[in-house]
This record gives structure tokens, C-alpha cells and sequence, in this order.
């Protein structure tokens, strides 16, 4: 199961699979925000995961004009979530209600990852299927409202310092 979810990343920005399944893909984003945002609201006023809402972090309306771009109009009438994506809307959601720290770590890992690899799948969108530079199709992966996207990763680069200074301690011998 694992290899297929690569499989599919990997097709769809190898072009193999399409601008069908690219919709596709920004559909069952739709609802995984949903969810996260709707909690959101909830949550804006709770001491563990209310510091961490931020409005300009929010994808909603840029998934929502992508759909229309790439759907049309009346994207919602043929909106449907795959089970997985169901069961993963419904675990923010149960998150958000009842476990404000689970809630944040769907927060950080969808819109991290988004901010971060999300510009690789934007590059690879505009340049496969002809979508303006940051524009409709690919709004989603465009944090407009975010000045220092680097201020968001600081984690990862935390992360990354430990790894050379523990290579710097362990280096490889000849």
C-alpha cells in the first residue's frame, strides 16, 4: 500500500497520470482543509492549539478556486471523498473536538508540508499543465499572506543542524 502512494506522487508529477488525476488530488485536499479550518474556528480561543491558528496559513478559499478552475462552476456537485480521505477528515475533525495537541499535529504535518514540498508540486503543475505562474489551478500552494516562509520551517532546520553536527561527531572513515 505504501509503494502505491509514492507511485501515484510520483506519476502525477512525472506527468504520467494528467490533469484529471491532479484534480483529482486537489479534490481530496478540499476536504482534509475543510476539516482542519473548520477546527480551527473551534479552536482559536484554546490555550494549546489556539497560538498555532493563523489565518493567513488558511487554504480554503485557494483550494476553492482551484476546484472552480479545474472543475468549473459547479465543482461541489461532483465533489466525493476516496474512504482514505473521509477517514483522515474525520480524524482532524475528532481531533479538533476532543485532543487539541492531535489536532496540531495535523496542523504542522498538512500545512508544513504544503508550504515546503507543496512548492515542488506547484512548479511541476505550472510547468506540466500550462496553469500561470502562481496562479488559478495552483492557488492552493501559493501562501500569498506568509512574508518569511522560512520562519514556518524553522523546525526542519533545527532538525537539519542536529544531523551535521551528529556527522561532524561520526564522520565516515576511509
Amino acid at each position: 500500500m505504501e509503494a502505491e502512494t509514492f507511485t501515484f506522487m510520483s506519476d502525477l508529477l512525472g506527468d504520467r497520470l494528467g490533469v484529471a488525476a491532479y484534480a483529482r488530488y486537489t479534490e481530496q485536499l478540499w476536504f482534509v482543509y475543510e476539516a482542519l479550518e473548520t477546527g480551527a474556528e473551534r479552536l482559536a480561543a484554546d490555550p494549546v492549539a489556539g497560538p498555532f491558528i493563523r489565518g493567513e496559513l488558511f487554504r480554503l478559499p485557494a483550494l476553492e478556486r482551484d476546484l472552480e478552475h479545474l472543475r468549473g462552476a459547479d465543482w461541489r456537485a461532483g465533489l466525493t471523498a476516496l474512504p482514505a480521505t473521509r477517514a483522515y477528515a474525520d480524524r482532524v475533525r475528532e481531533c479538533a473536538e476532543s485532543w487539541p495537541a492531535g489536532y496540531i499535529a495535523h496542523h504542522y504535518t498538512r500545512y508544513l508540508g504544503d508550504l515546503s514540498g507543496g512548492q515542488i508540486i506547484r512548479d511541476k503543475a505550472e510547468r506540466t499543465w500550462g496553469f500561470s505562474r502562481k496562479g488559478d489551478g495552483v492557488r492552493f500552494y501559493v501562501f500569498e499572506g506568509i512574508g518569511n516562509p522560512a520562519a514556518f520551517k524553522r523546525a526542519f532546520a533545527l532538525n537539519t543542524g542536529v544531523f551535521r553536527a551528529l556527522g561532524e561527531e561520526f564522520p565516515l572513515s576511509a
